[in-house]
């Protein structure tokens, strides 16, 4: 199974946003710790750049996360604004936005959305050291805007289904394809997951009415039906609008060749 480094962003004197006494860098770690707890009883092997309030700058953080096993690299920020209340929502950053960061980010952004945050989408930073400097898939996931009374209160209401839910995200991603070659992958459109596979079978039938070849495959105790197999995330993004378009639930997912 894959290792994934979280880092909670922020710590020590840097206290990122503050609002009314809310200190970004607490929410950060404590969104961290709670996270790295689900993913490691869902057999995830979990690295920290921190887990107590002490300073790193992000390049000292990029630095740990290149000197460890890791095979994936998930930081954690709150984002804020120039006036309070003004925006509202979740978003990922990536360095670039292909291949496996976008289907992480993508799929964090999902999870989040289903939460009952507004999805933003994901956004190219080229210019983050936790994205520009580390040497393993990232992506920075800024879970609602810290100035915001909405997205607090959301956060604070449900924080418990929004860690379950980055641990979702993070999961589906990384879960089978642990240190696969960046060469070596292809994704595929999910349309949906089932504990029994005659459940499986006859989504599969329905898609193949409608036009679409899907095949089902094992994933651990459950068993995935997809449709097609893709060299690149642009072409398994157009395949999955257009089976989310016929009226199926899709996600992108990564398997190995």
């Amino acid at each position: 199974m894959a290792t994934v480094m979280l880092d909670a962003g922020h710590g020590g004197f840097d206290n990122g946003a503050i609002y009314n006494g809310r200190r970004e860098k607490d929410d950060n770690l404590n969104l961290t710790l709670a996270v790295g707890n689900i993913l490691e009883n869902n057999g995830i092997d979990v690295l920290y750049t921190r887990t107590t309030d002490i300073y790193q700058s992000p390049n000292e953080k990029a630095r740990i996360a290149n000197e460890s096993d890791a095979d994936y690299f998930v930081s954690f920020h709150r984002n804020s604004s120039e006036m309070p209340n003004t925006y509202s929502g979740v978003q990922s950053l990536v360095y670039e936005d292909a291949g496996i960061p976008a289907v992480l980010a993508e799929n964090i952004n999902n999870e989040l959305e289903k939460v009952g945050f507004v999805n933003l989408g994901t956004e190219v930073r080229k210019n983050l050291a936790v994205l520009r400097g580390t040497n393993m898939p990232a992506v920075l996931v800024e879970t609602g805007f810290i100035n915001t009374d909405q997205d607090n209160n959301i956060f604070d209401l449900k924080f418990p289904e929004i860690a379950q839910a980055i641990a979702k995200g993070i999961f589906d991603t990384v879960s089978g394809a642990a240190r696969m070659d960046m060469y070596s992958q292809e994704f595929t459109v999910e349309i949906g997951l089932f504990s029994h596979y005659d459940n499986a079978k006859l989504l599969a039938e329905n898609l193949q009415e409608d036009g679409y070849d899907c095949y089902i495959i094992p994933e651990n105790k459950y068993y995935g039906v997809c449709h097609g197999r893709f060299d690149t995330y642009e072409e398994a993004k157009e395949a999955r609008d257009k089976v989310y378009a016929s009226g199926y639930e899709a996600r992108i997912t990564v398997h190995p060749q």
